[in-house]
């Protein structure tokens, strides 16, 4: 007989209590319930289930083993449905969270061309600065930008690195001067983000060592990264904004990134997912596209 098989009447028996019910569940006769568990008591050496005319009880082992083929049905039943999903394509709702601009700019191209590929596919997307609780919230997936915090339960990968660039309009730089070294920067007047606490420090990467930390003088302080070209467009003060942000604005001519030889900090952006047994086909294809695709818009 199939071991498997028989593993999963044994379970079946125990949990409805009687050879029985789990004949009926199962759709077999009474006798092939009872020639299942003799199977694999005859093959274990021990006796699984003590049997009387009236009641039927796991033995101390049989308690121990019931567990056991929980835990290998569970990852026998993972196993078929890995398989299922790879001779499938993604379909359903797939809900996912993302900060504005980023989401915008970036995710949201290659999502929709994730749903284009795929018809069965809906995308149900949420523009939204603020950190999600992806279970309370029901999120297939966050993208997050910045340093994670250490939470359990949830699975990350990097999918993107942004580079972060100084920059200014020609305007501003004309009456003020253009800044030669990262330490310069410190003596011009900048537009900042700041959404909550102190506002950040601009970072420098430095060879083998933590990135140098740069906070310009600021007067204008703003939650929202749009707002900060446009107020560095306006001769505002610098900006330290990512690139793929202010890319058409430096190709126009209307802003000009300041110190070119210097390396940019990279801002990671990670997809992130609740821990699961089973990944949902949609959440490995969405995380894998994004992995493939994001790169080529911070550049």
């Amino acid at each position: 007989m199939d071991r498997l098989t028989s593993m999963a009447v044994f379970v079946k028996a125990v949990d409805l209590g009687s050879f029985a019910a789990a004949a009926s569940a199962l759709e077999l006769s009474g006798p092939m319930v009872g020639k299942h568990i003799r199977f694999l008591e005859e093959r274990l050496g021990v006796r699984l289930i003590n049997r009387t005319t009236r009641r039927q009880s796991l033995s101390d082992f049989g308690r121990a083993y019931y567990e056991r083929c929980r835990v290998i049905l569970a990852e026998a039943e993972a196993s078929d449905a890995l398989a299922a999903d790879q001779l499938s394509e993604p379909r359903g709702k797939l809900r996912v969270t993302m900060p504005v601009h980023f989401g915008r700019r970036c995710v949201m191209p290659v999502l929709l061309q994730l749903a284009r590929q795929y018809p069965a596919l809906e995308l149900d997307l949420s523009f939204n600065d603020r950190l999600t609780d992806l279970a309370e919230d029901g999120y297939d997936l966050a993208i997050r930008t910045g340093t994670l915090a250490d939470r359990a339960g949830l699975i990350a990968r990097r999918v993107a690195r942004q580079p972060m660039i100084v920059c200014a309009s020609p305007a501003y730089l004309e009456t003020h001067g253009r800044p030669k070294t990262v330490e310069e920067l410190a003596q011009h007047k900048a537009v900042v983000y700041r959404r909550s606490g102190p506002v950040p420090p601009w970072l420098f990467p430095q060879q083998g060592q933590t990135p140098f930390e740069v906070l310009p003088l600021n007067r204008f302080r703003l939650d929202d990264l749009d707002a900060i070209a446009d107020a560095a467009t306006s001769e505002a003060g610098l900006a330290w904004l990512p690139y793929w942000l202010v890319r058409e604005r430096i190709e126009t001519g209307a802003l000009i990134r300041l110190l070119p030889d210097q390396a940019p900090f990279l801002y990671d952006c990670h997809a992130v997912w609740l821990q699961t047994r089973h990944l949902p086909l949609k959440v490995r294809v969405a995380v894998d596209v994004l992995a493939t695709e994001l790169p080529r818009f911070m550049i």
